[in-house]
């Protein structure tokens, strides 16, 4: 007997086909067990293949799934029909529907946003680079590029690494705080010459400085709940030679 994908909503986005997906649900056994919709995996494809089948099925069935090449970018790309090849980029929003949107992710932070009443929705790949780089922002400007209005924006990040979990040394904190020396708050002390990073939190900021007057976040760490979801700082971690990648998932 299978196992029911898991999907995990949004507050913000009630209204609008929507779930944030971990490894609960699939059918990829090994490192990748679970629900792992990563084509750049080492995993058996046909075994990709049925996850994502069964992943854009929980959440819109019938539509078509759509993922870019993701880069680590704050790249955004405009969908208006299925693509046969993934284009480069870490953000992807929509107008037209039956299309599912779909941001891969396996620590960074996964963003799904939607204009309702203007009927665009919009997925973000947040990882560090991207966060740091605009891409909400670029996703917003994406969005009201088809009309959405800034003001009517809804969003939600979804599980990701959490504070806890993600420690970085002092070259990375440097980063953000050349950026902007109020972005220091988002770095609490850790052992020495390191500190922990609450990407899930500077995201959020991102979103409210950029104007968005919804956002949830889940708090769903990915590094500490094994059960649910898959991480790529554990796996590494442990010496593993691959590991899963999760979908969320926004459409029309």
């Amino acid at each position: 007997m299978s196992v029911p994908v898991e999907v995990i909503t949004a507050a913000t986005l009630i209204g609008v086909s929507h779930g944030f997906l971990g490894r609960i649900g699939g059918v990829s056994r090994g490192v990748h067990a679970g629900l792992n919709v990563g084509i750049g995996s080492d995993d058996d494809a046909a075994a990709v293949a049925e996850n994502r089948a069964r992943a854009s099925a929980a959440v819109m069935p019938g539509a078509t799934l759509v993922t870019p090449y993701q880069v680590h970018s704050a790249e955004c790309i405009t969908v208006r029909a299925p693509f046969d090849e993934r284009p480069r980029g870490d953000a992807l929003v929509t107008d037209r529907p039956g299309l599912a949107l779909g941001i891969l992710t396996a620590d960074c932070a996964p963003v799904l946003l939607a204009d309702r009443a203007a009927g665009v929705v919009g997925a973000a790949h947040a990882g560090w680079k991207g966060a740091l780089g605009g891409v909400t922002d670029s996703t917003l400007l994406a969005m009201e590029a088809l009309g959405a209005k800034r003001e009517r924006i809804a969003a939600a990040i979804g599980p990701c690494i959490a504070r806890a979990s993600y420690e970085v040394d002092t070259a990375f904190a440097q980063r953000f705080e050349a950026d902007d020396p109020a972005n220091e708050r988002f770095f609490a002390e850790g052992r020495d010459g390191h500190f922990q990073f609450d990407l899930e939190a500077y995201v959020a900021h991102r979103l409210a400085a950029a104007g968005v007057m919804r956002v949830a976040m889940l708090g769903l760490d990915t590094y500490a709940d094994e059960a649910r979801f898959f991480s790529f700082r554990r796996a590494t971690h442990r010496g593993e030679p691959d590991y899963g990648r999760q979908i969320s998932i926004i459409g029309l």
